[in-house]
């Protein structure tokens, strides 16, 4: 999306664009040879895309394995090569951090190792939320840092976000999740030499947070990632010259919708909750966001069965959707988690946009192999929301 571009030619209307985004969406074949989709003979998406046109998108580019934030950003229509915005900055302001011009963010897990130092669990078994932020008070009040401000907050399940407040700091720091299980967190290192001083000072940090909840059995490490610092980014509000607003559980999804200008709704923690704060909401806004976690959840875990169920649970909570009446729909995903792999992938996201103004293509049923022959084709992600923006009649024509 040319940003500019967009400035000129969007235009005003009171037509309602919605975008539901199933995270992690795209699959691959399952123990019957079948993707999650196929598997789950999703009738109702199924209907959506024989009213609609179909195709798959490309979140950042082909071949390229991209996270949850980037394929977030291409979907709004930023370009993510363009538009980056580090992982620990969305875990902060989705959890209504005030970030300034002097901090930087991180995202952490806690994990849980064996007593050799090797992780056993990434995940920590995904504690509850609750005992996380016991843990987080405890270093919060313990840990002790010269020269900078620190604080860490309980994000959602194992996850926190821990921001250090300074001058001089460097996101250009290595990750320390390995992404697998077997191996020891590694070691925070600069990635460039003005970034020393905060290698130091999060070297120090883990090292005081390891003496103080070593002797768990559970979530007694912890590894970080996504060093990032505040970003400036165009507001979607103001790019569209519309009203826009988000759905979403996560706090990293409500982090993103915030940085590009949207107005985050308070809901509950369950699906059921996002559709009545949409169905609330409705008459305020042009946009929305709707954001579904738990298709990603189920992938990354590497259990088929769950993710076809996920869908299965999302595709019975489409006719109380449509009851809204948008003018233009969007089911789409950030990317690919197939179960076979436990985790991200570089394929393509099969995608539908159903609206007034659709030119339907031949596609009967929403899966990988039948939305390969869309009308929409395999295009950047990036493009999807204009494209949608354009079914709803709001944007202008370009030139005489």
């Amino acid at each position: 999306m040319d940003i500019d571009l967009i400035r000129r030619l969007s235009a005003p209307n009171n037509t309602k664009v919605l975008l539901c985004v199933l995270d992690g969406l795209g699959g691959m074949q399952g123990p019957r040879g079948r993707t999650e989709l196929e598997e789950a003979h999703p009738r109702h998406l199924d209907r959506l895309a024989e009213e609609g046109i179909t195709g798959q998108t490309v979140p950042v580019g082909l071949g390229i394995t991209t996270g949850s934030g980037p394929g977030h950003l291409a979907l709004f229509g930023y370009d993510p090569l363009v538009y980056e915005v580090g992982r620990g900055v969305l875990e902060a302001t989705g959890i209504d951090f005030p970030l300034g011009p002097d901090d930087l963010a991180a995202r952490g897990n806690f994990c849980t190792v064996g007593a050799d130092g090797l992780i056993t669990d990434r995940r920590a078994g995904r504690i509850a939320t609750e005992k996380t932020a016991e843990i987080c008070e405890l270093l919060q009040r313990e840990v002790k840092l010269d020269g900078v401000e620190m604080f860490i907050r309980p994000v959602r399940e194992h996850r926190f976000a821990l921001i250090f407040r300074g001058q001089g700091l460097s996101p250009e720091l290595n990750e320390t999740d390995p992404q697998r299980e077997g191996v020891a967190p590694l070691e925070v290192v600069a990635t460039a030499p003005a970034a020393e001083r905060t290698a130091a000072l999060a070297r120090e940090f883990v090292a005081q947070a390891r003496k103080l909840i070593g002797d768990r059995d559970q979530a007694n490490a912890l590894t970080l990632r996504g060093w990032a610092t505040p970003p400036s980014l165009p507001q979607l509000p103001e790019l569209w010259k519309l009203r826009a607003a988000a759905v979403a559980v996560y706090p990293m999804y409500r982090g993103l919708a915030r940085l590009v200008g949207m107005d985050v709704l308070e809901t509950g923690t369950t699906f059921d909750s996002e559709i009545e704060t949409l169905a609330k909401h409705w008459d305020d806004y042009d946009f929305f966001f709707m954001h579904y976690k738990y298709t990603d959840s189920a992938g990354e875990d590497g259990d088929f069965a769950r993710k076809v169920k996920a869908i299965q649970d999302f595709d019975v909570r489409i006719p109380e959707i449509m009851k809204l009446n948008p003018n233009v729909i969007v089911i789409a995903g950030d990317h690919s988690t197939p179960a076979a792999m436990a985790d991200h992938s570089w394929h393509p996201v099969p995608t539908i946009i159903r609206g007034d103004y659709v030119r339907r293509d031949e596609v009967h049923h929403f899966n990988e192999p039948e939305t390969l022959r869309g009308g929409l084709g395999i295009f950047p992600a990036k493009e999807l929301l204009p494209q949608a923006f354009a079914h709803a009649l709001r944007l202008s024509r370009f030139g005489a």
